[in-house]
């Protein structure tokens, strides 16, 4: 699917610049960026970081439930 971003023009110039730099291309520029800030907000970026983000979750739960539990002495 492609969608129009606008840039000013300082902007796209260093964009392009960086991209040369790195010997990428605009595009992987963009999956980079994006990929980046859906991490820095917690969305998984693919099936897989979804999935050990679920399975993180479930791990961080269950021990503290489970020490919990074990640890109490009956009275």
């Amino acid at each position: 699917m492609r969608k129009l971003i606008a840039f000013d023009d300082d902007t796209l110039d260093k964009l392009t610049q960086l991209a040369r730099d790195r010997m990428a291309t605009f595009q992987e520029l963009a999956d980079e960026a994006f990929a980046d800030l859906l991490k820095k907000h917690g969305i998984p970026v693919d099936l897989k970081d979804a999935l050990r983000k679920s399975a993180g979750l479930s791990k961080t739960s269950t021990p503290k439930n489970t020490r919990s539990k074990a640890g109490k002495t009956p009275s």
